[in-house]
Parts: structure tokens; sequence; C-alpha cells
């Protein structure tokens, strides 16, 4: 009795040293945990993560220059970030970035474990706050991505890139880009750097001036400013943050999963074709090589071709009949606003996706033209766009008294095509759930990503010869730094001449340019300049866009809120730079900071990126036309939701 009970206090002592060590293990284990910012990081080193799966969503983004002069390449696509070897678009002063980026660059680095710390108060225990479920997916949806590798020409499935580069996922930015996105739909006001101005805006940004002409399409100064409408007259520019690419960037990709279109109010079998046609471009198989498709152009090239390819195998488009010329049916070929003329004139053409039957169509087009519109029934000095406002609302009545499809989505599956800058404003409130291509596609004006889609504003001088004088010399032969020349039209044109007019000899920055013995025209200008500077005019669009790469030169955007066309499939970060308009008097040292090997990347995209920008008498592959119809059929497919 005796020995067994001391055998049990043997063993009953070891256990008790057991639990009191497992004690001191788990206090000393908290006590580190709490000393330390991320216990993660003790596993994943600079909190680092690699990602791998199919592909995806994913973008490269723009650069910024640290203060210490080293380059920093910055990837904003949901808090990306991962560091590069050469300078891009960010807002550089000196060799210093601005001073919100500083503050940010000492921001921890949240890890995909992470992501399960961020639980709102506001939640019962063991539920997922909005802000959190939204997070997980865009975790996952990294995962599922791939980046291009230039040098090799091969999609990776890690996040390293040239020269052993990783992506980092940003808590703070990627936080701070979820609470800033909830605030985006009350944000209406027009902003830029400089304070508060009072500007005079018309329905026109510039007209873009090649060769010798440079008043086509347009009226005169005096009669644009008297006839202007009211509501457009003396907007205060405010002081409110800009909305930049990066935010762009970010805003693109939440709208995947935060925008919903109208539930339809009965299935039709166009919407069990969407369901599978997004199923299949998510499943993209990986692109390795393609001859037309230059990869670093693009969000993702995979998911686009196979978009492309999808369109054109599927895609059947109903143009309604109804409406009166001119304002309806009357494509116009010339001037700034051929864009919507060009695109409806070449829709209603095609014998592939047009259909005569509406109930295979899965999407429907209003056939009208914005500058018609104006031209027609703008009443001279009225100072108003009620009545034309009105007339569209009449038009949608009566479609949707005559058909059922405009009732069933509540207009979610039509589109319209509209390059005049009113445009915005006259189909905001009765055509709010179409798909909107607008050339004025400004963010404080209403563009709603995931749903409307930046139109490319073309000027065409001659119908019969829209590829006259297309191309530029090669980099090396570009002698000239920067160059603008236009109409002072808006507030930042006058900032812009009167900060590096005659002032710089690498700055060719003019007025209006008329043209002279033995000096270089506009287009001449263009074709030999590095950067073309593409700033706003009245509105965020410019032509200038469009004919920087037409002319092979790198686009340099100045123009706050201004989403660039065709931004839900282009990386806009490898072929143009944005420089915020506050920024203007450091533009020199932005674009000096560009190394000759990023310069040259970014010009070779220009020119990858041309075939897309270009009309053709008769539509070919990848041109203007089919790049307008897939940005409409790819946002109307990615809207779907399968049935609850």
């Amino acid at each position: 009795m005796g020995h067994e009970l001391k055998s049990w206090f043997q063993l009953d002592a070891r256990k008790l040293i057991w639990l009191i060590c497992a004690f001191m293990v788990i206090i000393t284990f908290q006590y580190l945990e709490l000393s330390s910012e991320n216990v993660l990081s003790a596993v994943v080193p600079s909190g680092k993560i690699s990602v791998e799966g199919q592909s995806s969503f994913l973008a490269s983004a723009p650069s910024s220059t640290e203060s210490d002069g080293t380059i920093r390449y910055v990837t904003h696509s949901v808090g990306l970030e991962y560091n590069g070897t050469y300078a891009g678009s960010e807002t550089v002063h000196g060799n210093e970035v601005s001073e919100e980026r500083d503050m940010d660059s000492n921001d921890d680095v949240i890890s995909e474990t992470d992501v399960d710390l961020h639980k709102s108060s506001t939640f019962e225990e063991g539920s997922e706050s909005p802000k959190e479920s939204l997070t997980k997916e865009l975790v996952d949806l990294i995962k599922n991505s791939t980046v291009y590798d230039a040098e090799s020409s091969k999609n990776k499935t890690t996040a390293e890139v040239e020269g052993g580069l990783s992506l980092e996922l940003s808590k703070e930015n990627n936080m701070a880009t979820l609470d800033s996105l909830n605030q985006t739909s009350a944000v209406n006001e027009a902003t830029n750097g400089f304070g508060t101005y009072e500007v005079n805006d018309k329905d026109q940004n510039s007209d873009s001036i090649l060769d010798d002409d440079n008043n086509s399409g347009r009226k005169s100064s005096s009669e644009e400013f008297e006839d202007y409408p009211e509501s457009y007259n003396n907007k205060t520019v405010t002081k409110e943050a800009p909305t930049t690419i990066a935010d762009m960037n970010n805003l693109f990709y939440w709208s995947r999963f935060s925008y919903h279109s109208t539930t339809p109010r009965w299935a039709s079998a166009a919407d069990k074709v969407l369901l599978n046609v997004r199923s299949q471009i998510e499943k993209a198989p990986i692109l390795e090589i393609d001859q037309q498709l230059y990869a670093p152009l693009y969000r993702n090239v995979s998911m686009f071709k196979r978009s492309y390819e999808l369109m054109e195998s599927t895609l059947k488009v109903y143009i309604y009949k109804e409406g009166k010329k001119p304002v309806f049916h009357k494509p116009v070929l010339k001037g700034i606003y051929a864009s919507e003329g060009w695109f409806m004139k070449q829709l209603q053409a095609n014998r592939n996706f047009v259909t005569k039957k509406p109930r295979e169509a899965q999407l429907f087009y209003l056939p009208f033209s914005s500058r018609m519109l104006e031209e027609t029934l703008y009443v001279p000095d009225s100072h108003s766009i009620q009545n034309l406002v009105e007339y569209l609302k009449n038009y949608v009545d009566t479609i949707a008294a005559k058909y059922p499809y405009w009732n069933r989505t509540q207009g979610a599956d039509h589109f319209m095509v509209a390059c005049h800058d009113w445009a915005t404003s006259e189909t905001k409130e009765f055509m709010a759930n179409c798909i909107r291509a607008l050339c004025n596609s400004d963010i404080r004006e209403g563009y709603i990503f995931g749903k409307d889609v930046s139109l490319p504003e073309t000027t065409i001088r001659n119908p019969q010869r829209p590829l006259r004088d297309l191309g530029g010399e090669p980099p090396s032969k570009r002698s000239i730094l920067a160059f603008f020349a236009g109409g002072m039209h808006g507030y930042l044109r006058p900032i812009l001449l009167q900060q590096w007019g005659n002032k710089d000899p690498d700055m060719k920055i003019f007025g209006t340019m008329h043209n002279g013995k033995g000096k270089l025209n506009y287009a001449q200008h263009m074709k030999r300049s590095k950067y073309c500077i593409c700033p706003r005019g009245y509105e965020v669009n410019s032509p200038r866009v469009v004919e920087a790469i037409f002319y092979e030169c790198v686009p340099v955007i100045i123009s706050d809120n201004f989403v660039p066309p065709f931004f839900e499939v282009l990386n806009w970060d490898s072929l143009a730079v944005f420089v915020l308009e506050k920024d203007i008097a450091n533009l020199k040292k932005i674009l000096l900071s560009i190394p000759d090997e990023r310069y040259r990347q970014m010009q070779l995209s220009v020119k990858k990126a041309q075939q897309h920008f270009l009309w053709h008498p008769r539509p070919v592959k990848y041109d203007i036309f089919h790049m307008i119809l897939h940005s409409v059929w790819y946002n109307r497919v990615l809207q779907m939701k399968k049935p609850r």
C-alpha cells in the first residue's frame, strides 16, 4: 500500500511539473506576441508572401521614388506593392515622394493570416463584417493571380518578377482603401491641388491640332461660353483629394465584388449564357505567348483573350429601330466626337454581333448621338439641358412601353456610346442603370466602375483616311522631352503654359500653334517627342491621349479623376505617365526621373496598344470598334451573379 501511494505521488508530481512548464511557455509566447507587430513576421520574413494559381484580376501599377534616391515600383491593385528598379508616374518632388506617400512608407505589412485579425466590434463573435469578407475574397483573388515576366516572355505563377521582386500586401493601404471606397459615391465635386478656382466650363476640351486645322467640329469659344448650360458654369474646384490612378485600380478591383446590377425581374436564356461565359473567363488557361497581344500591356492577358474569343462567338446585340434622325441612327464620322459615330455605323453594319431577334440578345444598344442631341435640341442662351434630358427620357419610356426588355433589368443590359461632354449629365438619371460608354469619364461626375466604360475620344479629320500619317520616330530620334500645344480651355492649361511656356528648351509647351514655313507642325512635334502632355480641358477627357498613341508618343496625363480608356482591360501604368494637377511645377523632374530603359518599355507598350485605338473603314480584330464593344460586354459579363 505504501509503495503504491509513493508511486502515485511521483506520477502526480511529474504531471504538475509538466503543467507548470506548459503554463510558462504560454506566458512567454504571449509576451513575445504582444511585443511584436506581427507574429507571422517570424514565419514569413518582411511580411512578404508568394501567390500562386490561375489567371485572375492583377495589374502592375505606377512607381515612386524614395527620399534616398532609390526607386520603388508599386502595384496598386488592392494594396499590393513590390520593390523595383525604376520610376514611373507617382508624384515626385525632386528626389522625394509626396508627404502622404512618405507617411505611408512606415505602414505595417499585412499577411494572409492577418486578414482574420481585423474583425469589426459591431458584429457578433464568429461572424464576418462586409470589409472582412471582402478582404478574404481579395486574398483569394490574389492567390489566383499571375504576374507576367517581360524579360522571359513567360507567365510566372509566383509574385516574384524581375530581379527577385516580391509582392507585399499592405494592411494600412488595403484597409484605408476599403474605408475610402465606401465614401466614393457621395463625392461629386471636381478637384485639383491648387485651391479653389472659379471656372467657366464649356462643352469642349480643346480641339486637337492636326496639321494646321484646329477648328473642325467645334463652335467658336464665344459661342460655346454663351451657350453652355448654367449648371456647368462657375464650377468651384475644391481642395478635395483627387482620385489617383492607384485609387482607380483599387476602385476597379473593389467593383468586381461590390457592384451589383439590377436583379432581372424574370430569368432569360441570355442570363444563363453570360453566367457560363463568366465562368469560362475566370478559368481562362494561362496564355504563354501571343503574337498580337503584348502581355505587359494588359491587366490579365489570358482573361482578356478568352473574353474576346467568347465575345466573337457568343455576343448578340439588338439595336432599337425606334428614334428619329438626326438624333438617332445618324452617325457623325468627323471631328472630336467621331468615336460615337464610327461605333454606331460599324455596329449597325455588323452581321456577326447584331441580331434582329431581341430574345437572342445579351445586350441592347440605344443608337443616339450625344453630339446631334446637343446640336438639334439645345436652345441657345438657355443655359439648360433639361429639354435634352426629357427627350432621352421620352425615348426610354417609348421602348419600355413597347418592349419587355428594359423593364426586365431596368436597363442594366442596355448600353449607349456617347462622346459629348454633356452626355454624363444627360444620362445620369433616367439611364443610370445602363452601361454608359463615355468620353467624359470623370469619377466626380458619376462614372461607376464595374458598369461604365471609358470611351476613347478620337479626332477624325478625314473619314475616308482615318489612318493618315500614322506612326512616329523611334525612341532614339525623339529629341524633344515633352510637348503640348492647344487652346487655353479650362483652369489647368493656363497654369501649364505659365509654368513651362517658353521657359525651358526641353519643354515645348505652347498655346494654339500656327504653322509657319520651316517650323514643325503639331503632328511633327508629337512624332519627335518622348512625352506628349495631355492636360484636361473644360472636362477631364482629351483627344490628345489617343493622338499621342497614334504618333507613338508616351502620354503624360494631367487630369485628376480621369478614368483612361479601356480601363477594364489595359494596364495603363505600362504605357502612360500620370501626374497630379498640383504637381505641374515638378513636371520636368518627374519625366527626367524615369530611366531611359523604363521609357523605352513604355514606348513599346504604346506601339503595342496602338491597334486598340485605330478606326478602320472596315473593323479588324482588336481595333477600337471591337475594344469598345468588348469593354461593354466584359462589364456586363462580370456583373452576372449566380442566383441564390
